[in-house]
């Protein structure tokens, strides 16, 4: 059992019965291929809750602060997380993410590059849509609802494929692509 496999069980059995976790639109989520799945960021446990309603292992990009702890980085690294510089374009995390789309796994990325102190959606980065244009992955928008509060619901939604073909139609931008994805995950924070 990898240490991915460990973490995303002990997780599970803590995290469905104390946040009561409701998942939605799993189906949604191809089987095999590249996948990018796109969450709102509410909370420091939107990673894990994440990766515990995923069929499919993530990887997730992570602050690289994170990364400075000898005890963190081995965690993080043993559970597919790879650092990030946030602002400012960091190469090596670009080269990545698209390394791992092309293997055909599936990324992890939080737009907002932070998380929405108020809960409401903030301005995504043009990085998501750089990972959407430079790839043939399917792009998955996710909802993530509730306080994190124990014993109260949270909702985890994955919504359909982004239409990416349209998006390269038009020549979109990195930026208008990233913007075209947060509006996806707010129709599905909408509708719930």
């Amino acid at each position: 059992m990898s240490l991915y496999q460990l973490a995303k069980f002990i997780v599970s059995i803590i995290f469905y019965p104390l946040f009561r976790i409701k998942v939605r639109g799993k189906e949604n989520i191809p089987k095999e291929g590249a996948v990018i799945i796109c969450s709102n960021h509410i909370s420091n446990l939107d990673p894990p809750v994440v990766g515990i309603t995923s069929p499919r292992v993530i990887h997730f990009m992570a602050k690289e602060e994170l990364f400075k702890k000898t005890f963190l980085n081995k965690l993080l690294t043993g559970i597919n997380a790879f650092p990030v510089r946030r602002g400012m374009g960091d190469r090596n995390a670009l080269r990545n993410g698209l390394k791992i789309l092309k293997e055909g796994k599936v990324l992890g990325l939080f737009p907002e590059g932070t998380r929405s102190r108020t809960g409401e959606l903030g301005k995504p980065l043009a990085g998501v849509g750089f990972f959407a244009l430079r790839s043939d992955a399917v792009v998955i928008p996710c909802a993530i609802e509730g306080s994190y509060k124990p014993f109260r619901r949270t909702i985890v939604t994955y919504g359909k494929p982004v239409n990416m073909a349209e998006l390269r139609g038009q020549k979109a931008s990195a930026q208008e692509t990233a913007d075209t994805i947060m509006k996806e995950i707010d129709k599905l924070l909408k509708d719930s």
